[in-house]
């Protein structure tokens, strides 16, 4: 079993406050939760910025990382306004 833990990095430029930061946070990660992932809000005080935090288990390495990618197809077809980066580490 792998573990993978993962930083999504968001910037939201045409966020102007916490609430519509939210909005988006919050339908990302419903859709993080959908793939079977552990997820948490971990953004600070500026509203054009977000960070997700998530965490799942697969059965290899390989598995893991094409969790990875199809997280990040998933934001560029359902998210085309934000940009996203996602940082991970398999342990």
């Amino acid at each position: 079993m792998t573990l993978t833990y993962a930083t999504l990095t968001i910037d939201l430029p045409y966020a102007e406050s916490k609430k519509s930061r939210r909005a988006v946070t919050n339908s990302i990660k419903e859709r993080l939760k959908n793939m079977n992932c552990s997820v948490l809000d971990i953004s600070g005080e500026y509203p054009k910025e977000a960070e997700i935090a998530l965490a799942f288990l697969s059965s290899s390495e390989q598995e893991a990382k094409r969790k990875i990618e199809k997280t990040e197809q998933m934001l560029e077809s359902r998210f085309p306004q934000i940009e996203a980066s996602i940082e991970f580490e398999l342990l």
